[in-house]
């Protein structure tokens, strides 16, 4: 009951504290210099890579949980798994509709298949495919999606360092980096929007994973009551 009950708390806190941040948002962001070439559209840049910071976060929470679970059998750290994946889809959602949008006026066409793009859309879908795996796999289907979502967490460097490693139209990760000293009046609002998603993300995982707890505990009576 007590853990049930500091749960809610910083759920509650966690959520007061997104939606200032995400109220906020707007005011810094527009406040923030127009970029020289691409002009207003550039401001999509405050969602489009958050977004998929977060994205890569909660697949590597995936991965890691899953490596727990498939190697020494966690129910706790499967049922974390499930609930990152869940957040990974949605968050590089985020991700893939915020980048075309940008795409079309600062490259002039909405989709390149370039080795970024494609290699995030890959990542999408494998986290998909294990939320699928997961919904209609049948008995065993979570030490498979197990396997999907390390396999998912592995992928996830190459998606970064893609734009380092091929010629590619997409900014290099040093964009970010530098804005800290080219661009102070752009880094600001950056870290606010990134911070203002990385507690959003923090908020749906601690409810996603009550959820799945809470839904366990439901299971395990079910059964129990079976046996009877």
């Amino acid at each position: 009951m007590i853990c049930m009950m500091q749960s809610q708390r910083m759920f509650a806190a966690l959520s007061v504290a997104g939606l200032v941040m995400f109220a906020a948002a707007p005011l810094l962001i527009a406040q923030a210099p127009y970029e020289s070439t691409m002009g207003l559209i550039q401001k999509i840049f405050y969602f489009h890579v958050p977004g998929w910071i977060v994205m890569f976060l909660a697949v590597f929470i995936a991965g890691i949980a899953s490596a727990i679970h498939l190697f020494r059998n966690r129910p706790a750290a499967d049922r974390l798994a499930l609930a990152a994946a869940e957040l990974a889809v949605v968050f590089g959602l985020i991700g893939l509709v915020t980048g075309p949008l940008w795409a079309i006026k600062a490259w002039g066409v909405w989709w390149q298949w370039e080795p970024r793009l494609t290699m995030s859309l890959i990542l999408e879908l494998t986290m998909c495919a294990y939320l699928l795996l997961r919904r209609y796999g049948g008995p065993g289907s979570d030490k498979l999606a197990a396997g999907v979502a390390i396999f998912a967490m592995a992928n996830v460097p190459f998606v970064y360092l893609s734009v380092n490693i091929w010629r590619t139209i997409h900014p290099a990760t040093s964009v970010v980096p530098q804005l800290a000293g080219s661009a102070p009046g752009m880094f600001g609002p950056f870290v606010w929007c990134a911070v203002a998603f990385l507690v959003l993300f923090t908020a749906m995982m601690a409810a996603r994973t009550r959820l799945e707890a809470q839904r366990a505990h439901v299971e395990r009576l079910h059964l129990a009551l079976e046996e009877r």
